[in-house]
């Protein structure tokens, strides 16, 4: 029997975790869960996409084998290609402008719009490149607002001095100051009158162009992160260009118009004050091997030069419980038994389990990352926050991946903070952000179709069957269910036209809660039989979505309502609550950032994100460096 779907709507399915092959599901759970826990779904058309047109499915192969090469593969990253510059046109200036407006005739420019018509001649044979939207931003501006706005009595003004202070303080922000720089002509000159309009004109036009792109870039980054990769999703900051030039005509107070266009929040200042702080320091002039790996017993010249850096950071607390051990050991080469708890304590207190083995970790949070590393850490930190929305919002939730924790922030106050597990490097968890939208209690899981046509379509092919007895639904593109073993699943390649979840359970791969924020990658929170993964202190072991420690927390937390009461809801069944207040989710990725008392970690790069950012941003150097 063949079963065929259409294009009508398929009955809801929640996106996340784990499947069993041929076993009863309690029993199976472990393993699938291991194997899945949310991911990456290509329909952009909200949580529950439609089955696709029958027309486009592929039949099995005449020998039964199917379509067993065909996957749904997770998004790639791409070479960054910037957009490359483009010579501005000051031919359309000649013209005569159009009459200026009301508002504009109230403003009286220092020199008079026919001197600047008289001047534009100068910028006939000229050659200024700039972004494509800049370039005709400022052909727009000028043709009708024929003045100077960095020009007063025959030399730059006040404005114009202003605007050049804060473009050379470009590296403050982790912004490459070439990209701004501008010539400042001389007040004293002995060229002609004729030689010096025609040089204060151009410093007019290249400074607006180089302002421009100042502003630009403090607001929205200077790559644009979604062609990078599809696990990048941001909505576009946009800046109305002209208006900025308008704005900046029209007053004095240019600094803090474009300190404005930066991030305003925090962590974004914090951010700034560190990088100031590494670049102004010395090298850190203890070096541990980064590879050592040394347990209670054992020796190593190693392990004084890290047993100093203990006892150079050690405050109150931990003074009082181990300086007089590390006073007496600390040169010691053998990792003696009374040092255990030395080491075991320093690693609870940098967030690991505290096993007592000094590793590679261990390492790398005492002797910490070179001052270069953490330096571009911090540079992309930068660059990534001004993806985000300059008012990051409270309440809030933020989810730092590579810290494989999530947390709830309300009036500056971090009220809870949780271990989490996010997505495989195969399956990694996208970097947006959303709006908490609700919780589910006893939820649904709803098979992504990347998990049933990449992990369980090989078996159904040759055991249709093994969903029925594993407790799961299959449903029609009408919502009708329908037996798994009814359907003729050698006959599908990529494109599945039925849905398959997993009903409420103690076995269920979503646990007994999700919390949902709606958005094309099929990404939400949620609880997790597979409790011993938080043990760990590398979490990327998900499908994608994100596993919390402490759900019931996060869910009371987001509700505004206490545990008990969460507790309370799930002697229930199956139920959603709406979220009500407006409460931002941040699926964030900062290899550096600050913690509520704004000293800055660094956290290792799991998905190898930051260097590809570097490549992005080298990309778009290469663009704006004059002589490409």
């Amino acid at each position: 029997m063949r079963i065929l779907g259409n294009k009508k709507a398929v009955m809801p399915i929640a996106i996340a975790a784990t499947l069993a092959f041929g076993q009863q599901p309690a029993s199976a759970q472990g393993l699938f869960d291991m194997l899945f826990g949310g991911g990456i779904r290509h329909n952009p058309q909200g949580e529950f996409p439609p089955p696709p047109n029958p027309r486009k499915i592929r039949p099995a192969a005449p020998d039964g084998e199917g379509d067993g090469g065909v996957r749904i593969s997770s998004p790639t990253y791409n070479t960054y290609r910037a957009d490359k510059l483009v010579r501005v046109d000051f031919k359309s200036l000649l013209p005569a402008p159009p009459s200026a407006t009301a508002q504009d005739a109230a403003f009286v420019p220092s020199v008079t719009s026919t001197a600047f018509r008289d001047a534009v001649a100068g910028l006939s044979d000229y050659e200024l490149f700039a972004e494509p939207d800049i370039a005709k931003a400022l052909i727009a501006y000028y043709s009708a607002n024929p003045d100077f706005i960095w020009v007063s009595d025959n030399a730059p003004n006040s404005r114009a001095q202003d605007a050049v202070r804060v473009l050379g303080e470009a590296a403050s922000y982790g912004l490459a100051p070439a990209d701004y720089s501008v010539d400042v002509p001389a007040t004293a000159t002995s060229a002609t009158p004729e030689e010096r309009t025609k040089e204060l004109v151009r410093f007019e036009m290249v400074l607006s162009a180089r302002v421009l792109r100042y502003a630009h870039d403090a607001q929205s980054g200077r790559v644009d992160p979604n062609r990078m990769t599809g696990y990048y999703d941001f909505p576009a900051k946009p800046l109305d260009l002209e208006g900025a030039l308008k704005t900046l005509a029209h007053t004095q107070e240019v600094r803090t118009y474009l300190e404005s266009r930066h991030p305003q929040n925090a962590e974004y200042q914090t951010l700034r004050v560190e990088l100031e702080a590494l670049e102004a320091s010395e090298e850190n002039e203890i070096v541990v091997d980064p590879k050592l790996l040394l347990k209670p017993g054992e020796s190593s010249p190693e392990l004084p030069k890290l047993l100093a850096l203990i006892g150079r950071n050690l405050d109150d607390e931990m003074g009082g419980s181990y300086g007089e051990t590390l006073a007496r050991l600390g040169t010691s080469e053998v990792y003696e038994p009374e040092l255990v708890p030395v080491i075991k304590a320093v690693q609870q207190r940098e967030g690991m389990k505290g096993d007592g083995v000094i590793g590679p970790r261990t390492v790398a949070s005492l002797a910490g990352a070179s001052k270069a590393d953490r330096i571009e850490k911090v540079k992309v930190a930068l660059e990534e926050l001004r993806w985000l929305p300059s008012d990051l919002g409270s309440p809030r939730v933020f989810i730092n991946q590579p810290a494989f924790t999530a947390s709830y922030i309300d009036n500056g106050e971090e009220k809870l903070k949780t271990r989490a597990v996010i997505g495989r490097v195969t399956n990694q968890t996208a970097f947006f952000y959303n709006q908490i939208k609700q919780v589910d209690f006893h939820p649904y899981w709803g098979v992504p179709q990347s998990i049933i046509v990449n992990e369980m379509l090989p078996r159904l092919r040759s055991d249709p069957g093994y969903l029925d007895r594993a407790g799961y639904e299959v449903t029609d593109s009408r919502g009708k269910k329908i037996p798994s073993s009814a359907v003729d699943w050698g006959a599908y390649g990529a494109n599945i036209p039925f849905s398959v979840r997993q009903q409420p359970s103690e076995a269920n791969a979503l646990g007994e809660l999700k919390i949902l924020f709606p958005n094309k990658h099929a990404i939400y929170m949620h609880d997790t039989p597979q409790k011993s993964f938080f043990a760990r202190d590398m979490r990327a072991l998900s499908h994608g979505c994100v596993r919390l420690q402490d759900p019931r927390g996060m869910a009371a937390a987001v509700l505004g309502t206490s545990v008990d009461d969460i507790a309370e809801k799930l002697k229930h069944g199956h139920s959603t609550e709406n979220v009500t207040r407006v409460i931002p989710v941040y699926v964030a990725y900062f290899t550096a950032w600050p913690d509520m008392s704004g000293k800055v970690e660094y956290f290792d790069d799991v998905y190898g994100r930051d260097s590809k950012l570097m490549q992005a941003l080298d990309a778009t150097e290469a663009v704006r460096t004059p002589s490409s």
